[in-house]
């Protein structure tokens, strides 16, 4: 017996570890000193000299069960994007620049085409984020997954001056709430989005779908939003008092996370416009309108809380940059959580 009839090819992975390499030098910035390949990644410290009292920030997540469309499909492209920005979007809510990257694949058949796809989609999201792809682990557990199927999940740093956290207690009653728009479902609440759209209602996913304007499986594959670019921007130029990534569990659960006791965040639900895959998930598997609230992010990818004399100018620089930014409610004196009127 041989460790590859056993279902696991040394050979495969030690060459693709090159190709990997080659990928992530693309990302690589002055501040990496060894990247894949080695035992660890080394990343130097000298570009946050011109922080005073630097705080490194740091933030784990998986793509979730986003990644049964990308078996389903055979579409392994635009995961790692996801996989980046499940990552990435959770860190610039406390004020951090990223810096790095690593991801964790685990398969129990190495396959080299769906391996390349999904670190070039890794890559391309550590673009998008201002990141440098350092490392990760593919790991070949055989017997543990099914043929076709594995797992990505990813780690990020970043880093920001102690003194430009975002602090809760900044919040105050009459502060404005900014909502940048999300690019669809993000990688949240897919467990719901499939019941629905693939066994309830029986859609096929390479057919198109009028209501969306592609097909449904070009709108669950649609990459999550990376937001650090110009939340780091938002930083730069505004005081922004509180940022929260709507990721799972919707407005209702995220941004109380960034809010002090004694205020409640009192949205507006016509305020922004909410991509059709919503109502449609909604409507088809009569979803409540409490458990879409909880489930999705509804539209919203990321929500700003700043003072209400700075809001127009934030939405308006938002808009520069090609992003959807709406006025979505205030906070209030209150129970701390959310409101939606």
């Amino acid at each position: 017996m041989t460790y590859k009839a056993a279902g696991v090819d040394i050979a495969l992975k030690e060459a693709l570890v090159p190709m990997f390499r080659s990928i992530a030098e693309k990302t690589s910035q002055a501040h990496v000193l060894g990247g894949v390949g080695g035992f660890g990644a080394l990343i130097a410290l000298n570009g946050t000299r011109e922080m005073r009292d630097p705080v490194l920030v740091a933030g784990t997540d998986s793509v979730g069960t986003k990644l049964v469309i990308a078996f389903m499909t055979g579409r392994h492209d635009t995961v790692g994007i996801d996989c980046v920005a499940m990552c990435v979007n959770d860190i610039i809510c406390h004020g951090a620049r990223p810096m790095f990257f690593l991801d964790y694949i685990g398969t129990g058949k190495l396959k080299r085409e769906v391996a390349l796809d999904v670190v070039r989609g890794v890559a391309r999201g550590c673009e998008l984020a201002g990141a440098s792809l350092v490392g990760g682990e593919t790991a070949q557990l055989a017997g543990l997954y099914k043929p076709g199927e594995y797992e990505l999940a990813g780690f990020a740093v970043g880093c920001v001056a102690r003194a430009a956290i975002p602090q809760p207690a900044r919040i105050k009653p009459g502060d404005a709430i900014v909502a940048i728009a999300s690019s669809g479902l993000h990688s949240n609440g897919y467990s719901l989005a499939r019941k629905v759209l693939l066994e309830r209602a029986k859609l096929r996913l390479n057919v198109r779908v009028a209501e969306l304007g592609c097909t449904l499986a070009d709108e669950l594959l649609r990459p999550t939003l990376i937001y650090a670019r110009v939340t780091t921007e938002l930083f730069e130029r505004f005081k922004i008092k509180g940022l929260a990534n709507i990721t799972g569990g919707g407005v209702i659960e995220n941004i109380p996370r960034v809010l002090p006791e004694g205020v409640v965040a009192v949205l507006e639900r016509g305020a922004w416009p909410a991509p059709p895959i919503f109502p449609m998930i909604q409507r088809l598997g009569k979803v409540s309108q409490r458990e879409m609230d909880r489930t999705f992010n509804n539209g919203i990818g990321m929500t700003a809380i700043v003072a209400a004399s700075d809001a127009d100018k934030v939405i308006g620089h938002l808009r520069r940059r090609d992003l959807a930014a709406y006025l979505v409610g205030e906070i209030r004196r209150g129970q701390r959580g959310v409101v939606i009127s």
